[in-house]
């Protein structure tokens, strides 16, 4: 009789496929019914955390947040689907996905959603609820079957994978915006996250329930949404349209260099899209989850590109926050339209961008500039376009019905909240200062060349045109 520890593979191969070895593989592990009751709970947790990531993009000030909670909210988002595609697997129709499995974790995820300063958002998120949720996925990997359950072994691995990228980005950011005076003060907080935990036996549900009662306390109120776009301090002049782009970009005779730098303005004025389709995304209920899996991605792909702006200003030894980088178009949109016009104006523009003066255009201006990180961007750039623009005929157009119709509503809507470049003015929002020089006399310094006088002298603004050109009502 061969025991376990005796048992050999053929001439020393890895055994079962280099999931496990024999011995491993031999315990029983979980049920599919105690497997399925844990995947309920990780999504649960992940699709708590992409609202809550989702929900704080627009009101966080701090740029670097935003880009972290869009592209961390499209993780989840991603995780989730992977999730959901598990369960549907394990003989368990209806899903039952969108059920609470625990009130004391409905708790828990309502008090870092109401979290009222960064400060413990950023503890709440990365150092109690991500962790929290990572540790009940190693639990799962431990305790099911590697054979039997490899398939929800790989969904756990994966999740993990990036898990720990947040907790890392967590770890290093959190001594950045938290001191000790804020962490004592959070710490009454703290210890009601860790008595949710404990009231529902973990995220898992594996350890016993505290049956401690809980005591909301942010979250006493119902959280309520803000989409009123906020920056930080280095984003000055937030109602600036004092210089156009789009109408620098398609000037003839203006050299291909200048013109990268128009490009990266453009790049990284987009942190306005994640701003407003964060709006979008936590506003529009009741959608299938590939709905919020694909605004996700779009999402974070225009806060990448965003950050593509800053790479590329930084590496030319331009200071981008000389330039006016406004939040016209976010605040407008998020506090004058609904969300189905909000869709609109973002698939017109994307469908605006496909043309031969869209992101083709920009792709070549970038090959012929001779940088090649400019081309590497707008290559890529372009490429995500394509794509959001298939989002928008997936998601947005069976709502209004046929692309016809789908685009003339779009540009409605657009028109709707473009035309306000004399009341800003008039108000004393700004004066629509010229940035452009300081901007192109920096590149220029790093060139080691002279500004071109007709180059440095560009000053058409949004007055009468919008991005893609459509004249606009001076009455505004």
């Amino acid at each position: 009789m061969t025991t376990l520890d005796e048992y050999r593979s053929y001439r020393g191969l890895p055994m079962l496929a280099g999931l496990a070895t024999i011995a491993e593989a031999a315990r029983p592990g979980l049920s599919v019914e105690a497997c399925v009751t844990r995947l309920k709970r990780y999504h649960y947790a992940l699709v708590r955390l992409h609202e809550i990531l989702t929900a704080r993009i627009t009101a966080e000030p701090v740029y670097e947040l935003k880009c972290a909670f869009s592209l961390h909210a499209y993780l989840c988002a991603e995780h989730v689907q992977a999730l959901r595609a598990r369960v549907g697997e394990m003989r368990e129709p209806p899903l039952g996905l969108e059920a609470v499995p625990d009130p004391a974790l409905e708790v828990f995820f309502d008090e870092v959603l109401a979290a009222p300063t960064a400060a413990e958002l950023l503890v709440g998120l990365y150092e109690k609820a991500v962790p929290a949720l990572d540790a009940a996925l190693a639990r799962h990997q431990a305790d099911t079957n590697p054979l039997a359950d490899a398939p929800t072994v790989r969904v756990c691995r994966f999740a993990r994978l990036e898990l720990a990228d947040m907790i890392e980005y967590g770890r290093r950011s959190i001594p950045c915006l938290v001191d000790e005076p804020a962490r004592a003060a959070m710490r009454p907080w703290l210890g009601l996250l860790d008595e949710c935990l404990a009231a529902a036996g973990g995220v898992d549900g594996t350890e016993e329930p505290s049956g401690r009662p809980l005591a909301r306390q942010y979250s006493a109120q119902p959280y309520v949404y803000d989409p009123v776009p906020q920056r930080d301090e280095r984003f000055q002049d937030l109602w600036n349209q004092g210089v156009n782009p789009e109408a620098f970009l398609y000037t003839p005779g203006i050299p291909a260099r200048p013109k990268t730098l128009m490009m990266l303005f453009k790049r990284i004025r987009e942190i306005d899209v994640p701003e407003m389709m964060a709006s979008i995304i936590h506003q529009t209920k009741g959608k299938p989850w590939e709905y919020y899996r694909d605004m996700s991605r779009q999402l974070w792909d225009e806060s990448r590109h965003a950050m593509m702006g800053e790479v590329g200003f930084a590496a030319r030894g331009v200071d981008w926050t000389k330039a006016r980088i406004t939040h016209n178009w976010s605040m407008r949109l998020n506090t004058e339209c609904t969300p189905i016009e909000r869709h609109a104006v973002l698939y017109f523009i994307e469908q605006g961008l496909m043309n031969k003066t869209g992101k083709r255009y920009e792709w070549e201006v970038g090959l012929e500039s001779g940088d090649p990180l400019i081309g590497t961007f707008q290559d890529y750039d372009w490429a995500d376009e394509v794509l959001h623009a298939a989002i928008g005929r997936e998601w947005y157009i069976p709502q209004i019905g046929h692309w016809r119709e789908a685009l003339d509503y779009g540009d409605r809507c657009w028109s709707k909240i473009l035309s306000n470049w004399h009341a800003v003015r008039d108000q004393g929002l700004t004066r629509h200062e010229n940035w452009w020089p300081d901007i192109y006399r920096q590149a220029c310094m790093a060139w080691g060349v002279e500004p071109e006088p007709d180059v440095l002298a560009y000053s058409e603004t949004y007055e009468s045109q919008r991005a893609d050109l459509k004249a606009v009502s001076a009455s505004g």
